[in-house]
């Protein structure tokens, strides 16, 4: 493992240096501005040592290859000095069993470019605020893909695949999972699913937005459900249970019954959804139900949806089911 110190660009740069020294030097003789480093990793124990002794402003780099093992990070960052953990998508953290890549209290990191296979779960986030997860692979896995829970607020996950999962049979191979069940106290609030590829081998939702969370962004993904199993009723490309959730441009194929759903699987949660933009195609769909958009729990009162005219359906029985309005 090689650590290199990050360098100055420029004499402005020294100076500012010098004088953030000045202000806050330690009884070391060190300054946080100094302690900034590019940590090149090339085995699973290195990588190990570098997730535990990652800082502030770090970059943790890994070569090529296969890392075997689970990896956790606990240290936090700031969003104005994030820690990076970045690597080609030949650079592959393969486990057996226990989650690929465990996030565990690591706010404000970045996970570029690796791939994530092996192991129970890919990448999980517990209480890790302001995660970045972008152009990494997730495959090869007995339960979801990427799990926001905890709390974990105003997390991305942008640019990447996540396919074969669910392999244990169970249902409970989500793509990407947001919150937890059975209550509402996980808020893992305004975490945004962008432009990424899911699917195919899915084996449960390819997104699931669980109640207790709020403010969720669904934009721009290209959805294959044609890993849907049907256990815990997971037939559609995405479930929503959280409020306020806004589901954009994406494109969706190969579904068991549905193209989205909405539930209130607790009083006065699964509202305030919007779609807007999405193309949707069912054909093949052999579910009771068979449309773009059901919507199982709409109010206009008080758990209101907006579907709008510029979302497109082929195939199945409809944009959206009776009695909720289009347009």
């Amino acid at each position: 493992m090689r650590i290199r110190p990050l360098l100055p660009v420029s004499a402005a740069a020294l100076l500012g240096a010098g004088a953030l020294f000045a202000s806050t030097a330690t009884a070391h003789g060190s300054s946080p501005a100094a302690t900034a480093r590019t940590v090149d990793v090339t085995t699973a124990a290195q990588l190990k040592s570098a997730l535990a002794a990652a800082r502030p402003g770090d970059t943790i780099r890994l070569a090529d290859g296969t890392y075997r093992g689970n990896f956790k990070a606990a240290g936090a960052a700031s969003a104005s000095s994030r820690i990076t953990l970045t690597g080609s998508a030949k650079a592959v953290l393969s486990a057996s069993g226990g989650y690929g890549l465990h996030l565990d209290g690591a706010s404000y990191w970045t996970v570029r470019g690796i791939t994530v296979t092996g192991g129970q779960k890919g990448i999980v986030t517990d209480g890790a605020n302001g995660v970045v997860l972008d152009s990494v692979t997730v495959h090869g896995l007995d339960m979801e893909g990427v799990h926001f829970r905890t709390s974990s607020k105003d997390g991305v996950i942008r640019n990447s695949k996540i396919y074969d999962t669910g392999n244990d049979g169970s249902g409970m191979g989500e793509g990407v999972y947001v919150g937890s069940a059975g209550g509402t106290g996980d808020k893992s609030d305004n975490v945004q699913i962008l432009n990424n590829t899911i699917g195919p081998g899915v084996g449960g939702e390819n997104i699931d937005i669980k109640e207790g969370t709020t403010g969720a962004k669904i934009i721009g993904n290209t959805l294959d459900g044609s890993g849907l199993t049907g256990a815990h009723y997971d037939d559609s490309w995405a479930d929503i249970k959280g409020n306020n959730v806004l589901v954009e441009n994406n494109i969706g194929k190969h579904t068991r019954n549905n193209g989205y759903e909405t539930h209130s699987q607790q009083p006065g949660w699964g509202c305030g959804t919007v779609f807007r933009g999405n193309r949707s195609d069912l054909s093949g769909a052999t579910g009771p139900d068979r449309y773009g958009f059901n919507i199982t729990n709409y109010r206009a009162s008080d758990c209101p949806v907006t579907i709008s005219r510029d979302n497109t359906v082929t195939g199945g029985r409809g944009t959206a089911n009776p009695g909720v309005p289009v347009g």
